[in-house]
């Protein structure tokens, strides 16, 4: 049985995508997933060998047939969104698709159409296949791209009998963040020690409780605010969410990420691979 692991974060910047990069020389039989398709950078450190990708399509927007077009003027005035110029030329990124304009239109002037929102990608890592995509700028639904990548991980799992799917989730509590924990057996939730780290760690753990999924917690830079980390266990331990990682601000961790490459590989006997390994083992604990 795949088990699928999600590290997400309640705000982004609080280090998921560093735990993520730097578990991925650890875990062993796993494909490796961006979910983060709105500001993907997993494969920044991944540099994975592109093996295959897709056009994803996003909500359908209105074409404007110039040909066919009497400059009546009724797509104009019944758009909400001011997405259609004097000219009657339709502002693709002003456009919602809400299809009023195609409606309305005496001649048939005006239909909707898909549109290419992003791609996604399957790449071969030096810590074995990843799946990621990009969304492109401006563009919604991005939560069923998530969607897309996830299933595209879960068949490369199946096909290559691989044991884990290990996520690096997107920030905040909003759709991508609903799709990528959605059917998983474990979120690892990454928090920092300020007060919109706290905070933010309180909504995250709400919607995780809400779809009834096993959590746990790592407190990254803890040390750069003790008196915030020891908040937050207190609240973990309120809720019996178990903290098994407390990762201390290191710069060769900033040095590492400069150079593109995990710690492992940049000071393999670094004290802080030692964490790292530790969090992975209390992660395979609680999994399996």
């Amino acid at each position: 049985m795949i088990k699928s692991i999600a590290i997400i974060s309640g705000k982004g910047g609080s280090g998921k995508t560093t735990l993520v990069s730097n578990l991925a020389p650890i875990f062993e039989d796993k494909v490796l997933v961006d979910c983060d398709v709105d500001a993907p950078d997993l494969y920044i450190v991944m540099s994975p060998k592109i093996s295959k990708q897709g056009e994803f399509r996003g909500s359908d927007i209105a074409y404007i047939d110039k040909a066919s077009c009497i400059e009546c003027g009724m797509c104009i005035d019944v758009c909400r969104f001011d997405a259609i110029s004097p000219s009657y030329v339709v502002d693709f990124s002003a456009c919602e698709g809400c299809t009023f304009c195609e409606r309305v239109c005496p001649v048939g002037a005006i239909e909707m159409k898909e549109r290419i929102a992003g791609d996604w990608f399957i790449g071969n890592t030096r810590f074995g296949p990843m799946v990621y995509a990009k969304l492109n700028p401006g563009e919604e639904n991005s939560g069923k791209l998530v969607l897309l990548v996830r299933k595209q991980a879960e068949f490369l799992a199946q096909s290559q009998k691989k044991r884990f799917v290990l996520i690096d989730g997107p920030p905040g509590i909003g759709c991508p963040v609903t799709s990528s924990i959605t059917g998983t057996n474990l979120v690892v939730i990454v928090t920092e020690p300020t007060k919109s780290g706290i905070h933010d760690l309180e909504r995250i753990v709400k919607l995780v409780d809400s779809f009834n999924i096993k959590q746990l917690i790592v407190i990254n830079k803890f040390d750069l605010n003790r008196e915030m980390s020891d908040e937050i266990e207190k609240f973990a331990t309120s809720l019996k969410i178990p903290v098994i990682g407390k990762i201390p601000f290191d710069k060769v961790m900033v040095d590492a990420l400069t150079q593109e490459i995990t710690l492992r590989e940049f000071v393999p006997n670094h004290y802080l691979n030692t964490i790292f390994l530790d969090i992975y083992k209390k992660i395979m604990e609680a999994v399996v």
